[in-house]
Order: C-alpha cells, then structure tokens, then sequence
C-alpha cells in the first residue's frame, strides 16, 4: 500500500524513510532529496506531517525548511514587453478585447 505523506508531490512514508536511511537527517536535506514541500501547497499540508515524521526517526527539524514561490508559466512576450508594443500577435491578449494603448 502506497502511503503519500506530500500528496501534490506524490512523496511516499517510503521515500522519506529512504532518504533518513541513505544519511539525510535534517528537515531541508530530506525535502531536497524527496522533493516534499515543493508543490502547490508549498508544505502548508504535509510539513507537519514530514517533520514528525523525521523527528521521531532522530532527524533534526529546528531550522525551518527554505519556502520557494510556486511556478507559473508566462509567456515570453510579456517577460519581452511585447504586450506594451501592441504588436500583432504580439501578446496573449491580443484579439481577445484588449485595448490598445495610446
């Protein structure tokens, strides 16, 4: 049976008790090696859990661990200020009632 303790990273009890037996044995080591906490969530539901978890087994967990802001896609125009331009195909507004400006 498949225990996830990170459910937006799909991180397994298994996996975490992988990484305290392979020698990472503080709460920001263990979340690189299995990747818990950088999801969605960004931790809000499983770093309690994990934390527990790698304290019970004689991991240290009083350094918090290093948040990161959650991906989001953006285009390379806007990243560019091509939507600024209010060139033809220029943006991803475009076309879709976006004024122009001027």
């Amino acid at each position: 049976m498949k225990t996830l303790v990170c459910r937006c990273e799909d991180v397994t009890l298994h996996e975490l008790e992988a990484a305290l037996e392979r020698g990472y044995r503080d709460i920001e080591s263990v979340k690189r090696y299995t990747g818990f906490g950088t999801g969605w969530c960004q931790g809000k539901w499983c770093l309690a859990l994990c934390a527990r978890l790698v304290a019970e087994r004689g991991g240290d967990v009083d350094k918090p661990i290093t948040p990161r802001p959650p991906y989001h896609p953006v285009s390379l125009s806007v990243l560019a200020g091509l939507d600024d331009l209010d060139l033809p195909g220029g943006g991803p507004h475009h076309g879709e009632g976006h004024e122009p400006k001027g």
